[in-house]
């Protein structure tokens, strides 16, 4: 694995001071080892740590002693880095473009390479703030215009189904529905949902407290048949000799009483979806975007639903109504009798 002190500086901040998620910072660190396996490619040079960190320590020095950066600069021709820590600091735009090149050889989507285009962006912003490079080379970076993808939901008569579909006579079962009833109730992100804690859950008050993206907690409302799915397993759980003692740690477990994963719940989303006949590529996600399109669909106002979803900008959430306004003038066109022409 193809890695630098300044990289693994980098994916430790996003990890403990962002408090971005495991897979998030996942995918920055694949996307830096890709750029730093580029310029090794490029400029032939073997990794060796020691050199690396000694090239950080001197990339920091000439920056702290206020060495000029243009980020337009051409390649200089002479220019022959002894360590990819030294590329990596002292890159420009130019060589930021050739790996972008580089990568649509490879074919990538739009919104891959503009994930891609975000990492580098963020790195180097940080870099230089920290003082580790000389300049940021993206600030004349531009990122690819992309197509916009319309969120997929699906209908509340699909939801009710599979809602439905998980047992009700078994621990395991009840924790199931507990989990879907409550994610279709909340819109809340799978990764919030495997972090609840026992203490999050307010019956009485019929809310959660949320952890969501950079550790910002937020309060939102437990529908009644979510709270009477998470109360049937929560009872089921004191049979349990293991699970007896559920007043912290928590709230959704697996059978040995340790926290689910993520992708546990897109396991066990993927097994109920085959049970009742539901299309296989609906994801917890799908769940959130049905949330927020069935919200809208009956009225309820963009910033309550941009409140519950935890979204910082009013943008991110805008997105849903261009689902609902598809399904209004579907229905206009359906039912008034001079929409369309004969």
């Amino acid at each position: 694995m193809t890695t630098l002190p300044i990289t693994d500086a980098f994916t430790s901040y996003l990890a403990n001071e962002r408090h971005f998620s495991p897979y998030t910072a996942r995918c920055y660190g694949a996307d830096l080892r890709q750029f730093v396996e580029f310029l090794a490619t490029e400029y032939g040079i073997e990794i060796e740590s020691a050199k690396e960190q000694g090239a950080l320590d001197a990339a920091t020095q000439a920056k702290n002693e206020g060495a000029a950066f243009n980020p337009n600069r051409a390649i200089d021709a002479n220019f022959r880095p002894a360590t990819i820590t030294e590329c990596v600091c002292m890159s420009s735009a130019e060589i930021v473009r050739m790996f972008l090149a580089h990568l649509g050889e490879q074919n990538y989507s739009a919104a891959t390479m503009a994930r891609k285009i975000a990492t580098l962006r963020s790195f180097y912003k940080w870099a230089d703030r920290r003082g580790f490079a000389l300049g940021n080379p993206m600030t004349v970076i531009r990122t690819p215009r992309q197509a916009k993808r319309l969120p997929k939901a699906i209908t509340i008569e699909q939801i009710e189904r599979l809602l439905a579909t998980p047992s009700d006579t078994d621990v395991l079962g009840r924790r199931d529905r507990a989990m879907l009833e409550t994610l279709y109730s909340t819109g809340i992100r799978v990764s919030e949902l495997v972090g609840l804690q026992v203490t999050d859950l307010d019956l009485a008050g019929e809310a959660l407290r949320v952890r969501g993206k950079g550790n910002k907690e937020r309060i939102v409302p437990l529908g009644s048949h979510a709270i009477g799915a998470v109360q049937r397993y929560l009872e089921m759980l004191k049979n349990e000799p293991r699970l007896a003692n559920r007043d912290s740690g928590p709230l959704f477990v697996n059978k040995h009483g340790g926290r689910l994963s993520s992708r546990s719940v897109r396991r066990k989303l993927d097994k109920y979806l085959k049970q009742c006949g539901l299309d296989p590529s609906i994801s917890p996600h799908t769940l959130r975007h049905s949330f927020a399109t069935h919200l809208l669909d009956n009225g309820a106002d963009l910033r309550s639903v941009q409140e519950l979803l935890g979204h910082q900008s009013l943008s991110t959430t805008q997105v849903y109504t261009h689902l609902t306004t598809h399904r209004i003038q579907d229905a206009y066109n359906k039912a008034h009798p001079r929409a369309q022409a004969s």
